[in-house]
């Protein structure tokens, strides 16, 4: 591979202080993007990093081996590093989020452990978000004809970066509409620098708002976190709200797509599935590595703010979701994703005999009469529903006791996941 500086680029300088920005120009001068908006400006040694190219290494080149042979369990180490070694850049894709960019840019600069760089990817933005961004102290890079939303807008500059990065350098990729909770960044270096994980995410509440839907997205979020806690950290999805990856996980999934041993295009995101976030964790899984989502990594994110909104959103996951295992099959890694679209499909099945059942009773017999399966299959979900929502108080679980209330969230739930199930079968047109 030719040296970084034959190609154009600067490679940041390690002996900075922390905190400092290797990327950003003496004085802070910036100048505007080509093709862009006035307000879209970066610094002038980050403008390599938007220059056309069709992938961060020459297609011939042979795949980086930075990983260890299997361990007993079948996974595979990275090289350890030291926690205080370790150059973190954050990644933030943003569309018009100037609502939003600068609590997240502030969450970063809380950290116990600040990031080393932050960009904030600036992508077919309309309003003020890079102005914003750029007032507070970050670097800012505009895609250039980007069509692929959040997935092209981070490739553009993985593609140019990850050629820089060595094996001490990490990646966190995270919503321009979240904000991290003080300790993420310290604890997701700590799990990362054992070489033992290849990427660590983490688990999420919402932000305030959105009335009743807002609440049930509180409600959701907080019972996905207990799931994940009672698994010691072991999701099965690495979220788009924020991740730390090992630059070395990245370069190794890019090498593995261009060798064919996972699908997509040789980008470290599959700019074809609607679930960019979901079919990477498949490719690092499939590529033998370990994944986590600690206790001690949290934030908060925002709720989707109207019904319409959120059956838009979880349409696209959970058909994007179902998408994603087609594309990989049935392999050991995806039986237990396979396994939870059963159970969802079960789960549909359950709910419309359950529903069917009480109209049966309301409008033949004239009142409920449940038999004893579905009075058992009531006080369960009942239980269910209080005791995994404990950690929102006492309100939310003496709601989620009257049955009525969480049912028809559940039963939004189950008629996006039916909707996603037809389109899917059908191979309907995708819609973000």
């Amino acid at each position: 591979m030719r040296p970084a500086s034959e190609r154009g680029m600067t490679v940041p300088s390690r002996s900075a202080r922390p905190g400092d920005s290797p990327l950003r120009p003496a004085g802070g001068r910036h100048r505007a993007v080509p093709g862009t908006s006035p307000i879209m400006t970066m610094p002038d040694r980050l403008a390599p990093l938007i220059a056309p190219s069709p992938a961060p290494w020459p297609q011939d080149a042979p795949p980086r081996r930075h990983a260890r042979p299997e361990n007993k369990d079948g996974k595979r180490n990275l090289p350890p590093v030291r926690a205080d070694a370790m150059w973190v850049t954050v990644l933030i894709p943003a569309h018009n989020e100037v609502k939003q960019i600068t609590e997240t840019i502030a969450s970063l600069r809380r950290q116990e452990r600040p990031p080393d760089q932050i960009v904030v990817i600036a992508d077919n933005c309309t309003d003020a978000t890079a102005a914003f961004a750029q007032l507070c102290g970050v670097e800012i890079v505009g895609t250039r004809g980007n069509r692929h939303k959040k997935a092209g807008a981070l490739n553009q500059v993985l593609d140019r970066l990850l050629s820089i990065l060595g094996p001490n350098d990490a990646v966190m990729v995270m919503d321009a509409d979240s904000a991290l909770d003080p300790g993420f960044i310290r604890h997701g270096v700590d799990y990362l620098a054992t070489g033992r994980y290849a990427a660590v995410g983490g688990t999420f509440t919402g932000k305030p708002g959105g009335g009743a839907v807002g609440m049930f997205q509180r409600n959701e979020y907080a019972r996905y976190a207990r799931d994940v806690r009672r698994l010691r950290g072991k999701a099965l999805v690495l979220t788009g709200t924020a991740t730390i990856f090992r630059a070395s996980t990245l370069q190794e999934v890019v090498a593995a797509r261009r060798a064919r041993r996972l699908p997509g295009l040789p980008h470290v995101y599959d700019v074809r599935v609607l679930t960019e976030d979901n079919e990477l964790t498949l490719a690092i899984l499939h590529l033998g590595f370990r994944i986590l989502c600690p206790k001690e990594c949290t934030l908060t994110t925002e709720v989707m703010p109207t019904w319409r909104d959120l059956a838009r959103q979880r349409l696209r996951w959970k058909r994007g979701a179902l998408e994603n295992l087609v594309d990989y099959g049935w392999t050991p890694i995806t039986r237990p994703y396979w396994g939870r679209q059963l159970l969802s499909l079960i789960g549909i099945i359950v709910i419309t005999a359950y529903l069917g059942s009480l109209a049966y009773s309301v409008f033949w017999l004239g009142g409920v009469n449940l038999r004893p399966l579905w009075a058992a299959i009531t006080v369960i979900f009942m239980v269910e529903r209080v005791v995994s929502v404990r950690q929102r108080g006492a309100a939310q679980m003496a709601l989620a006791s009257t049955i009525v209330v969480e049912m028809i969230f559940d039963v939004f739930l189950q008629a996006v996941q039916a909707r996603a199930f037809w389109q899917a079968a059908w191979r309907k047109e995708r819609k973000w």
